[in-house]
Formats: C-alpha cells, sequence, structure tokens
C-alpha cells in the first residue's frame, strides 16, 4: 500500500495524506427565530413586557387616585364635613374590601396598561425610524412632538378599555366581566360611551407623554456617557431619570386627569370636559383640580420610570436601539 496509514489506539486506520474536503462556511440563517421578527414588534413585546410588572405593582395608587377624584365620595364626605385623604381611602378600601380590593379594576388595567405601553414603545420606535437620523439624540422638541403623537395613536386604539378601567375602579359600577362591561356600556349608552373622556384622556397622556419624553431624554443626555454604558450603573440612571420626568409631566397634566375621570364616571352629568370643568372649579376651586394628585403622581411617575428602565433594558439586550 502506497499511502501512509495513521493508526489510533483501538486499531483502526486512515489515510493522512488524502486530501481534507474543504468545509463551507457557516453562515447565519436567514429564517433564524432573530431574523423573523420586525423591529417594530421587537419594540412592541418589550414595551408590553415592561409595562405589565409596572401595572400590576401600582394598581392601588391608581385605585386610590380614582376614588379620591369621584365626586360622589365627596358628596358624602360634606354631608359629614370630613374630607377623606389618601390613607383614609387607603384604610376604607382595606377595610370594606379585604387587601385583594385594592387591585380592584386589575383585568381592565391589564387589559389597557400593558398593550398599551406595547403600543407606546412600537409607535415611537416606528416614528424615530422615520426620522432618517439613525441613533442621533432627539431634541427636546422633537421629543415632545414624537411622545405626543406615539401616545395619541394608543390613545384611541384603547380608550374603551379606559372607560371601563375607570368604571371599575370608582367602586360606582358593578361589572362581572370586561366583555360584560363592554357590552352593557355598548347597549346603554351606544358608541359614545364606550369613547367618553377621549379628549380629556387625550389631552392628559399625549401631553404627558410629550412632557415626560422630553424631560427623560434631556436629563439622560446631560448623564456622562460612561454611566449609562456601565451596567452596574446604566439602569440606576435610567430609574432616576424616569422619577425625574415622571414627576414633571404628572403634575402638568393633573387638571385633565380629573375632567376625564368626572367624565367617565358620569357621562350624563358631565357630557363634556367645559361642563365638567365648571362643576370642579364651582365646587372645589383650583385646587380640584390636583384632586388625587399625589397617588396619580407617585404611580406615573414610578411606573413610567420602571417600564423605561426595563424597556431600555430589554432592547439593549436585544440590540433592538
Amino acid at each position: 500500500m502506497s499511502h501512509s496509514l495513521g493508526a489510533f489506539s483501538n486499531g483502526w486506520a486512515i489515510d493522512t495524506t488524502a486530501p481534507v474536503p474543504p468545509v463551507a462556511p457557516v453562515t447565519p440563517d436567514p429564517k433564524s427565530p432573530d431574523k423573523d421578527y420586525h423591529p417594530v414588534f421587537k419594540a412592541f413585546l418589550a414595551g408590553s413586557f415592561s409595562g405589565t410588572f409596572s401595572t400590576i405593582l401600582f394598581q392601588p395608587l391608581d385605585l386610590v387616585k380614582t376614588r379620591l377624584q369621584n365626586p360622589g365620595h365627596h358628596v358624602v364626605a360634606a354631608v359629614n364635613r370630613i374630607q377623606p385623604g389618601m390613607i383614609t381611602i387607603f384604610v376604607n378600601i382595606v377595610r370594606q374590601e379585604q387587601i385583594v380590593g385594592l387591585w380592584r379594576g386589575m383585568v381592565p388595567s391589564v387589559a389597557r396598561c400593558v398593550p398599551g405601553v406595547g403600543l407606546y414603545f412600537s409607535s415611537l420606535h416606528w416614528l424615530k425610524s422615520k426620522r432618517g437620523k439613525g441613533r442621533q439624540e432627539l431634541g427636546a422638541m422633537e421629543a415632545v412632538a414624537l411622545g405626543v403623537v406615539a401616545r395619541t395613536m394608543s390613545g384611541v386604539a384603547l380608550i374603551p378599555i379606559t372607560v371601563i378601567k375607570t368604571r371599575y375602579e370608582s367602586g360606582v359600577y358593578k361589572y362581572n366581566s370586561l366583555g360584560g362591561a363592554l357590552k352593557a356600556i355598548y347597549k346603554a349608552e351606544g358608541i359614545r360611551g364606550l369613547s367618553c373622556g377621549l379628549g380629556p384622556t387625550l389631552a392628559r397622556d399625549a401631553p404627558f407623554s410629550g412632557l415626560y419624553l422630553m424631560f427623560y431624554s434631556q436629563t439622560k443626555q446631560a448623564v456622562p456617557k460612561e454611566y449609562l454604558q456601565s451596567p452596574a450603573t446604566a439602569s440606576l440612571v435610567h430609574f432616576s431619570c424616569g422619577i425625574v420626568a415622571g414627576i414633571a409631566a404628572s403634575l402638568a397634566t393633573n387638571p385633565a386627569d380629573v375632567l376625564k375621570t368626572n367624565m367617565q364616571l358620569y357621562p350624563d352629568k358631565f357630557p363634556s370636559a367645559f361642563s365638567a370643568a365648571v362643576y370642579v372649579q364651582q365646587t372645589y376651586g383650583l385646587k380640584g383640580y390636583f384632586k388625587g394628585a399625589v397617588p396619580r403622581m407617585l404611580r406615573r411617575t414610578l411606573m413610567a420610570a420602571m417600564a423605561w428602565t426595563v424597556f431600555e433594558e430589554i432592547t439593549r439586550s436585544i440590540g433592538l436601539k
């Protein structure tokens, strides 16, 4: 045999001089899972995931805020000459409905906030991609505009769930299920009932998102880049920027939230934002526009800060940015 042989310890032999066929280079499969999903869809999933935990965690604050803004509760308070505060309402809910009562309206909250946050982030990502500026930082007014448009898109799509959520939390309406609430409202009030308070809702959410995005992006830009690039400090920086942005945006939009709540709880009494504003002004004065401001500010600030922090981390890990 003319060829040299190499022997293995098990007694088998192979021809070491035979030409070795070239190994084809490994190329990424264009049909791999990472390639299947559109960036906007990834943004939607990341946003929905980030909204889930914050919605569940801070639902009690939203419930207390709705009860504080409910004019029906203040009629009873006026008779008793006791103005209920945040702690009083919190204790009453626990006393009358147990601890689980603090999560009343959880189903419509999740049905609204989780896809709502997902729609917001995916809309925001899509709008950013249309700017044609790649990774360049947002300017202040550009951030306001993008935040307003993205929130308007998600707010209009989810207004029926917003109405149901408000009524669930108020304690005035007794619905057995989300589907039952939709049917009951549509049967009694038609499409108008499912969209009541849309104006104040957008007047609250769109400016909030615009102002929040502006404060958030501008605060983040003021932070040294090394802190944002370090895994040890990035989450803390994102959360801190979110807190600052949330406080400022919440206070600026609380009057619209008060009007929205009154219109959605008593559509017959307050058919327009103007009628609700007249009632609030005549009954409580200027301070009436800031009823529920503390629990709302805590919830919106912490929820938005957590959602943005989680979203930033998820998008960084999946290479969306």
